[in-house]
C-alpha cells in the first residue's frame, strides 16, 4: 500500500493546514511565558521543565504567583484542579463526536486544549477522510 493513500497520510493532508494557527499561538505564548518568568527572575530551565509537566498554559503563567508567595499545598492543589476542570467539560463535549473512534478516543480526549477543541469542534471532515484520524 502506498504510504500517500494511507489513511493517516490522507488525514493528516487534510488536517495539517488547521493546525498551523494553533501552532503559531502556541509559540507566541510559549515566548510570552519565557519572557515573563525571566523579568519575574527565575533561569529558563524553570518555564522548560514546567511546560514539559504542567498541561494548560493558563496553569502555567497561575503558577508563577504560586512559586513566589508562601508555600501553601492545598491551596495550591485547589487552584490546579479549578484551573483545569475545564478539560472535564471539554472530554464531554467531544464524547458525541469522537464516537467510533476505538483505541484512540481516551488519547484524543486526554491531551485536548483550549484551541484542540475549538478546532475539532467544528472541523469540518471531508467524506474520504477517517474522522478518527483526522
Amino acid at each position: 500500500m502506498n504510504s500517500s493513500s494511507s489513511p493517516v497520510w490522507k488525514a493528516l493532508h487534510e488536517a495539517f493546514p488547521c493546525t498551523i494557527p494553533i501552532f503559531a499561538g502556541f509559540w507566541f505564548i510559549a515566548f510570552a511565558y519565557g519572557f515573563y518568568m525571566y523579568t519575574l527572575g527565575f533561569s529558563f530551565i524553570y518555564p522548560t521543565l514546567m511546560a514539559m509537566f504542567i498541561f494548560g498554559g493558563s496553569l502555567e503563567f497561575v503558577t508563577v504567583s504560586m512559586l513566589l508567595s508562601s508555600f501553601a499545598p492545598w491551596q495550591t492543589l485547589v487552584v490546579a484542579l479549578t484551573v483545569q476542570a475545564r478539560h472535564l467539560f471539554y472530554g464531554l463535549a467531544m464524547l458525541e463526536k469522537y464516537r467510533g473512534t476505538g483505541w484512540k478516543k481516551p488519547i484524543l480526549i486526554i491531551w485536548m486544549c483550549d484551541e484542540t477543541i475549538a478546532q475539532n469542534y467544528s472541523a469540518t471532515i471531508p467524506y474520504d477522510v477517517e474522522s478518527g484520524w483526522y
